[in-house]
């Protein structure tokens, strides 16, 4: 169990026990930041010595796996579900939007073919999207609390 520390100004240090985070609250050099995961935001100026550490993130396509270790320890690991109703989501809004275009409207000409989205040459479809911005938004997550050094990230192929 560790408790992640952030300097003066907001960047991670490295974690520690929450004995010493207790002390640090008591004496006041110290203020909690966010309560799940703990984190603590230093009050006081301090060294920036920090210890190589090590992430690793192994991408599927229902759950994304991370971990951190430093100096040998995991100091971090977390299992995130992935969004899987974005496609059903899509779907739904096409029918609400097919549903306004048959009403017998008179502010409301039908449209097709100016769909300038599907056209775009590197184009990444909503539910593909929302995978990749949970991989990125987890990566983010994990350097906010973490002074990470180098990332591992494990790829698989598949059909």
């Amino acid at each position: 169990m560790y408790v992640y520390v952030l300097n003066k100004d907001g960047k991670p240090l490295m974690p520690c026990t929450p004995v010493i985070a207790r002390l640090l609250l008591k004496d006041g050099k110290a203020k909690v930041k966010r309560k799940m995961p703990f984190t603590i935001k230093l009050t006081v100026s301090t060294t920036e010595y920090k210890q190589p550490v090590i992430a690793g993130m192994d991408t599927g396509s229902k759950t994304i796996g991370t971990a951190a270790v430093a100096s040998g320890k995991v100091v971090y690991q977390a299992e995130i579900q992935i969004r899987q109703d974005v496609s059903k989501k899509m779907k739904q809004r096409a029918m609400y939007r097919r549903s306004r275009r048959s009403r017998r409207t008179r502010y409301r000409k039908p449209r097709w073919q100016n769909r300038a989205n599907s056209r775009k040459e590197d184009r990444l479809s909503p539910s593909i999207r929302s995978k990749v911005d949970s991989h990125l938004r987890e990566k983010r997550f994990v350097e906010s609390i973490l002074p990470v050094t180098s990332w591992k990230v494990e790829t698989a192929s598949f059909d």
